[in-house]
């Protein structure tokens, strides 16, 4: 018998809940999840590259911002109807450096998603996601093309404005006009 998928009502969590079923235990904690506008949604596996680029742009930033943002790794972020867990947020410095509550979007000055696998669900998903919440820039790793993705002016339609970046730009964030990263210093040891 064929269901017609339109037909079938879905029950969203609400983050709220999605707490309690943390709390509860009801997820192990290996377990590779993130609420996405009301679904649980399985996270792709890390693999080595993933793995190695979230490592390096993680001391890359680390030493530039030091002071001026603290950088959270693959940490939930809580937002509107979802808490997803970029591979890295820069977030405003808050005196509880964020052990009392999650940070909300308000505390996002930049999110960086590193894709291998997952590229199409992150620049189509949690792209508008964020977008939506108002989180001022995103950046997209694109390993398997080789590229940057820059993504600026967010609004509930999505981001205005896109740059796609190659060899031998500069990578600046407008939250922190001092912070430069270029382009070659993320890709080119991974060619050696």
């Amino acid at each position: 018998m064929a269901v017609n998928i339109a037909q079938v009502a879905r029950r969203l969590i609400t983050i709220a809940e999605y707490e309690q079923m943390i709390k509860a235990g009801v997820f192990d904690e290996d377990d590779r999840i993130e609420l996405i506008e009301g679904d649980i949604v399985k996270m792709s596996p890390i693999g080595a590259a993933h793995a190695g680029f979230v490592k390096r742009l993680n001391r890359l930033l680390s030493n530039r911002v030091a002071g001026q943002a603290i950088v959270a790794v693959q940490d939930p972020i809580r937002l509107a109807r979802s808490e997803p867990e970029p591979d890295l947020a820069l977030l405003r410095p808050r005196a509880d450096d964020y052990i009392r509550s999650l940070p909300e979007a308000a505390d996002v000055l930049l999110i960086i998603e590193v894709a291998d696998t997952s590229t199409e669900y992150d620049r189509l998903v949690k792209l508008p996601v964020y977008a939506a919440a108002g989180i001022p820039e995103t950046w997209l790793l694109d390993l398997n093309r080789r590229l940057i993705e820059v993504y600026r002016q967010p609004g509930e339609a999505g981001y205005a404005e896109k740059r796609t970046l190659r060899s031998q730009a500069p990578l600046t964030l407008a939250a922190l006009p001092g912070l430069a990263l270029d382009f070659d210093e993320i890709f080119t040891a991974a060619d050696g």
